[in-house]
């Protein structure tokens, strides 16, 4: 699905108007009654006291119809405007005068803190008082509003966006910004959603699609796609029947050191549940018994030392090569690990110690081969780009380091971003229970098997990432977010394949 900009979103409001022969309006109806619905859905008439915050723009006039409909379905509705100019929008008005003249409820006015209804938790709020358009910080007694809904602990519904999120920066600690439970957005998700540091505002979320002009949509480019259960669908690649494991690949998996063998054995595992024809696991010595053991439909390579790697050396010619996992950074190991990047020419898969190699010895960064993956998490990340102000500078920081390097760069977190030089491709999978020791590692596994069976780098990232989250979303509905362990999310890697053909209806929502 396609993350589109503000001015893109307004175009599509434009031209659908223009095409399906509606005013704004009607469109401002459908959107509205869609949220209405979804209300109506989960509320059922409850007798729950509902206080609508209404701005004077658009977002307001929103707020306006979802109050109607809530107080011609017997709803306990107070709607309030938040008058904060007198420019209101020509639909706030005549939604304004709908809702005098089909309810007995009007509208109440705040002019200023004296004006406040008092909000206990026991309310349902929605939030309506600015949508996608706001550009600068929220102040005065408006700010002091969005601090009372705050504190009120009551549930609060936000309209699109939360009041006082931006859709392309953050707010600052003292920004006012209500925090929604939950957010229903239009058309489509909004980039601001899926970073950590907006996560607080925005709950649960929900989009519904209002029916902008589908061929606009369509022809509408973005360089910002979030990848869903159809995307998904659209990057796999079937097996024929007459295929053999030399159809798909062979891995080889260099990392390990003394105390630290698991890790790779949960990437090959990985690798080999995500498809690998063949899989070799290259390790000190110390870790051939328990590897041989643990993991038999690996080969095994050691390296001449016992406890590190000090030389990797080998005969075979893999379809990839995934480096880093509990390898340490040693001199000599970084040594080797020098004279392995100059050696190799196909994209690599690189992780863990692989980064922090990477991170403090930035002459090799010129020596990865390109299109190869690396897959940070946030620390790992920091030390390779610098520190960054805000998620925003973080994405463009990760950008221009992907086209320096010419890799692909895996920024892992709740929604997992693959970064190929403009083009971010944000992950829609995934659950709390993943933040485990291990996890990283099976992710390494899974972009490597899926690059071993040919899968394009970049795809092998995307792809790999979503069937990852996948399989933790699987085993956390058996085992809780807190029961889950990594060796289980490798296991559920074939559960993750079958899911992509399982008929179910899909939603954009976490």
């Amino acid at each position: 699905m396609k993350i589109f900009s503000v001015e893109q979103l307004a175009e599509a409001d434009k031209i659908t108007i223009e095409k399906q022969g509606i005013t704004s309006e009607m469109l401002m109806e459908r959107a509205a009654t869609m949220v209405f619905d979804e209300i109506h859905k989960r509320l059922q008439r409850a007798p729950v006291s509902i206080k609508i915050f209404c701005g004077i723009g658009n977002n307001g006039g929103d707020g306006l119809v979802i109050g109607r409909l809530l107080q011609q379905h017997g709803y306990n509705v107070r709607v309030f405007v938040v008058n904060y100019s007198n420019n209101r929008s020509k639909d706030f008005l005549s939604n304004y005068e709908k809702i005098k003249e089909n309810t007995n409820e009007w509208p109440i006015l705040i002019k200023g803190v004296d004006d406040f209804p008092e909000i206990s938790s026991g309310d349902f709020v929605i939030d309506a008082i600015f949508g996608i358009g706001l550009n600068r910080p929220i102040e005065g007694w408006v700010a002091l509003l969005i601090e009372a809904i705050n504190k009120s602990n009551a549930f609060v519904l936000a309209v699109d966006m939360p009041s006082g999120l931006f859709t392309n920066k953050i707010p600052s600690e003292t920004d006012a910004v209500i925090r929604a439970s939950f957010t229903i957005s239009f058309q489509a998700p909004k980039l601001v959603f899926y970073l950590p540091q907006a996560e607080r505002y925005v709950g649960d979320l929900q989009v519904v699609d209002i029916q902008l002009d589908r061929e606009y949509l369509a022809k509408a480019t973005s360089n910002v796609q979030l990848i869903g259960k159809q995307e998904a669908i659209s990057l796999y690649k079937p097996r024929t029947n007459f295929s053999h494991k030399g159809d798909y690949g062979h891995s080889l998996i260099i990392g390990g050191s003394y105390g630290k063998i698991g890790s790779i054995s949960l990437t090959a595992t990985a690798a080999l549940r995500t498809g690998a024809g063949l899989v070799s696991i290259y390790a000190p010595k110390c870790g051939y018994i328990i590897l041989q053991s643990v993991l038999p439909e690996a080969m095994v390579l050691t390296d001449e030392s016992e406890e590190e790697l000090n030389n990797i050396q080998f005969d075979l010619e893999p379809s990839v090569i995934c480096f880093g996992m509990g390898a340490g950074t040693s001199e000599g190991t970084v040594k080797t690990f020098e004279a392995l990047l100059r050696k190799t020419e196909k994209p690599m898969v690189i992780d863990a110690d692989g980064l922090n190699m990477l991170s403090k010895n930035k002459i090799l960064l010129k020596e990865i081969p390109k299109n190869s993956v690396l897959t940070p998490h946030p620390k790992e990340l920091e030390r390779l780009i610098g520190k960054w102000d805000d998620d925003f500078q973080k994405l463009e920081m990760a950008k221009k380091f992907s086209k320096e390097h010419e890799i692909i760069l895996v920024i892992k977190g709740a929604h997992s971003i693959t970064v190929s030089g403009e083009n971010l491709y944000i992950n829609n999978t995934g659950n709390p229970g993943m933040a485990t020791a291990g996890a990283g590692d099976v992710l390494s596994g899974v972009i490597t098997g899926l690059m071993s069976q040919g899968y394009d780098p970049l795809i092998s990232a995307v792809f790999g990432i979503y069937l990852h989250g996948k399989a933790g979303d699987i085993v956390a509905e058996k085992m809780s977010y807190q029961g889950m362990i990594a060796g289980d999310i490798a296991k559920h890697i074939g559960d993750a394949f079958l899911d992509l053909f399982k008929n179910e209806q899909n939603s954009i929502q976490n």
